[in-house]
């Protein structure tokens, strides 16, 4: 049975999320459906793209993720369907899509927008029956015309040396209030010890429960990069820093 993922900002409180579901399960009724988040906080790009990216490589080959995060809605952004990586992503050009077009190769069509769609719901009316072709094996170019032009990227701050330190920055801020970073132990030797915003946290540990309640803990998140925690607290209330703030690993 084909999989589809879906990653919105619609939240669960409206209706929106169910009628994309019938939409999709009406054209591809065998389809299994795997909600990803409908949290992401309202028109943020960035943040959608950071829970993508952690998320697809999960799913086996031949999944179709449907993702939409998109301001922009009803205006001159094109609407993307793309292979890559042996999946299929269907999504607005506003950047969403970022992190599955860094690595391989990639198709992409642009989808016609129905003439019926509603110029504010092109999640339900547009998108999702897309992704639904692509589950019930339509192929690619079947969907649109090849989109010659380059793809909306998000532009990212890299981790940089200053003297005998790693600067990096926060990407993210999950539910718990803990802060994603950009750092990664390939880059951040253990021995490092670990400031945010020049309030010294230490060095990395294992888990949460090396530190005592509310105390600060850095340690590798299941994603695989430096997160900064509260104990029993979030690091972002705490702190009052979120995304963008600074993250300095000493080196010496």
């Amino acid at each position: 049975m084909p999989a589809i993922t879906l990653l919105t900002d619609f939240g669960v409180s409206d209706s929106y999320v169910g009628e994309v579901k019938g939409v999709l399960l009406s054209r591809a009724p065998t389809a299994v459906l795997v909600d990803l988040s409908h949290s992401v906080p309202p028109g943020d790009v960035r943040a959608g793209a950071y829970l993508l990216a952690r998320t697809w490589p999960w799913f086996p080959p031949g999944t179709v993720h449907l993702a939409v995060v998109d301001p922009g809605v009803g205006t001159t952004r094109a609407a993307l369907a793309i292979g890559a990586h042996q999946h299929w992503f269907v999504g607005p050009d506003n950047g969403l899509l970022t992190p599955i077009l860094h690595h391989g190769a990639v198709q992409i069509v642009e989808l016609p927008t129905p003439s019926d769609a509603a110029p504010t719901f092109h999640g339900r009316d547009l998108f999702a029956p897309a992704a639904a072709a692509l589950a019930g094996g339509e192929p690619l170019a079947g969907l649109g015309r090849p989109f010659t032009a380059m793809p909306q990227r998000l532009t990212y701050t890299q981790p940089h040396h200053e003297g005998k330190s790693i600067v990096g920055e926060v990407v993210y801020v999950d539910r718990f209030g803990s802060l994603v970073t950009n750092l990664t132990p390939e880059i951040v030797p253990p021995y490092a010890t670990l400031e945010i915003e020049g309030l010294d946290v230490g060095p990395l540990r294992r888990t949460f429960g090396d530190a005592p309640a509310g105390g600060m803990v850095a340690y590798i998140g299941s994603g695989g990069a430096i997160e900064i925690a509260v104990r029993d607290g979030s690091a972002a209330r705490r702190l009052g820093i979120g995304v963008g703030g600074r993250i300095r690993a000493r080196l010496g």
